[in-house]
């Protein structure tokens, strides 16, 4: 969250929410990102993987999601575009092995928004640190199917190294299940990203009150 100082946001524990538009049972992006918010949620990601999405549509649906981040006190992360996190005045951006370098991420949002990156093994992390991210993105834990360019399954091994060794806040993420959570935590995540458990459900505000619950909770 961000501080009382004006300091850049950190990441804060609990559920990290990611829109996915492909699984949300027909709502809206914004719909979905509401009830997130009604249930409670501190960070939420947009992650449009959609080909047939326009960069006008991506900005409309950032610029709903900003004012309703804003108003809540939720951090807004946006996934790949870092030129529509400046437009919108996002929090912060997360990008993949295969984005654009952090390096130039940060030239482009400034020194007080957060950068997040996706990694996937030690030699990934270590560049992270080098690269100036803020956090990173650790799995996917488990086999997930809610991106066509997936890796495979990195498991605990890579996960237990970043909680036992990084200094660099972590979000675990990749087919993670309600019923995995206990293990994930035990394992050190504090922040934990959730995807179709999240915007495939039926009452998305009473999953993520759940849930959320059940992280905070975990490190009381």
């Amino acid at each position: 969250m961000t501080s009382p100082s004006g300091k850049k946001p950190v990441l804060p524990v609990g559920l990290y929410g990611i829109t996915a538009d492909a699984f949300s049972l027909g709502r809206s992006t914004v719909e979905v990102v509401r009830a997130m918010i009604d249930g409670g949620i501190r960070i939420i990601q947009y992650r449009e993987k959609r080909p047939d999405k326009s960069f006008a549509q991506m900005l409309e649906d950032c610029r709903a999601i900003r004012s309703l981040t804003r108003e809540a006190g939720v951090l807004f992360i946006v996934n790949d575009y870092p030129d529509i996190a400046r437009l919108v005045d996002a929090d912060g951006v997360h990008v993949g092995q295969d984005d654009f370098p952090v390096e130039d991420v940060r030239r482009l949002v400034g020194p007080d928004k957060l950068i997040g990156l996706s990694t996937h093994d030690p030699a990934h992390e270590r560049a992270a640190r080098e690269s100036g991210a803020d956090y990173i993105g650790v799995g996917p834990i488990f086999s997930t199917q809610t991106k066509a360019d997936v890796v495979d399954p990195v498991g605990f091994p890579y996960m237990d190294l970043v909680a036992n060794t990084s200094p660099l806040p972590f979000v675990a993420i990749g087919g993670i299940k309600t019923h995995h959570l206990p293990e994930v935590l035990a394992h050190g995540a504090k922040t934990v990203a959730m995807v179709t458990e999240i915007v495939g459900s039926s009452d998305i505000s009473e999953t993520v009150r759940r849930i959320d619950g059940m992280i905070r909770r975990w490190y009381e």
